[in-house]
């Protein structure tokens, strides 16, 4: 029974010993290597193992790359997963490379991998070229028409230019910013819906690809709309801003003219007070004037005799003017 026990866990033993071989010499992807007639040593298999390297990662793509007739090495692979590149897609890239004759070392291909670009739509947008659509361009023509334009750039990307060129976006907004200078450079708008193309050609010639990762093939204007009259809206703003101003300008006279006003209703008052005022000063002066003999009696009883006589003649006058029949000139 001991020996059973005993023989079961030597077999135990052999068995995980042979796992733990197996998992760190992958012997079924060695033999597929040498198949491939693809040299890679054992201890170099268990080396990626050490360093945490999947084996398949790098065998795979490298028996590919051997097969399509590239001269790519293990260490170069294996030198690209450690720094965080895409073996695989870095591999079928070149292979597309090479179909298409498009000289693209191995160097270049890990660097567009490792500077984010996807090295294997560059190629074949290298071979097929992508056609970009714009979003609608409002530009308006000196008659101050607003016109709404779609284009179509078709680019090729550039391979050369693919590290630190600029991307999608940046030929978006110059076509844009071409379409609107074309645009506003025509007198009439019925000159841009007549020759749609003089567009393309304007905005072609300004060399947009310089400094991107993409070579601009053509660009095609696929919809012109006429929008709204910007110039008769910028009038029309213009006028309604002038009426504010004029009113503005004209309640600000009014205000004046209600206070100058009050203030000459303020000031005859002030007059009229003066002139009780004086009035007020009068029977004093005439009482001081018969106190100091300057004035008699008799003067004084004249005087009011004129003063009497005077409102009676105001008076007979008032009523006469208002017995007068309508029509009849009043006999004096």
């Amino acid at each position: 029974m001991e020996a059973i026990i005993g023989s079961g866990f030597v077999i135990v033993i052999i068995i995980v010993a042979i796992m733990v071989f197996l998992h760190f010499v992958p012997i079924g992807l060695w033999i597929s290597a040498l198949a491939s007639n693809v040299h890679v040593g054992i201890f170099t298999l268990v080396g990626m193992r050490m360093r945490r390297v999947p084996p398949q990662k790098i065998v795979l793509p490298l028996i590919k790359a051997n097969k399509a007739g590239l001269n790519v090495n293990v260490n170069q692979l294996e030198a690209h997963y450690l720094a965080g590149g895409n073996v695989d897609k870095v591999v079928d890239a070149l292979i597309a490379a090479h179909r298409a004759q498009i000289p693209l070392p191995f160097e270049r291909s890990a660097a567009i991998d490792l500077a984010g670009r996807d090295v294997l739509e560059a190629v074949q947008m290298s071979v097929n070229p992508k056609v970009i659509e714009t979003p609608v361009v409002s530009a308006v023509a000196k008659n101050g028409i607003e016109l709404k334009i779609k284009a179509r750039v078709t680019v090729r990307a550039n391979i050369d230019r693919l590290v630190g060129g600029a991307g999608e976006p940046t030929i978006i907004a110059r076509v844009g910013e071409g379409i609107v200078t074309s645009v506003g450079s025509s007198e009439r708008h019925t000159d841009v819906l007549a020759n749609p193309d003089d567009i393309s050609k304007t905005v072609l010639g300004k060399g947009l690809d310089a400094g991107t990762a993409f070579e601009i093939l053509s660009i095609d204007i696929a919809d012109v709309d006429v929008g709204r009259n910007i110039g008769a809206e910028l009038q029309t703003d213009q006028a309604e801003a002038d009426k504010r101003i004029a009113q503005a300008k004209a309640e600000e006279r009014r205000a004046m003219a209600v206070a100058k006003e009050q203030e000459m209703k303020a000031y005859t008052q002030e007059m009229e007070a003066r002139v009780v005022e004086a009035q007020a000063e009068v029977p004093h002066a005439l009482a001081t004037a018969l106190r100091d003999g300057k004035l008699g009696v008799m003067d004084y009883y004249n005087l009011n005799n004129i003063n009497a006589d005077t409102q009676m003649r105001e008076a007979i006058s008032r009523t006469g003017d208002s017995t007068v029949p309508q029509g009849q000139v009043p006999i004096k």
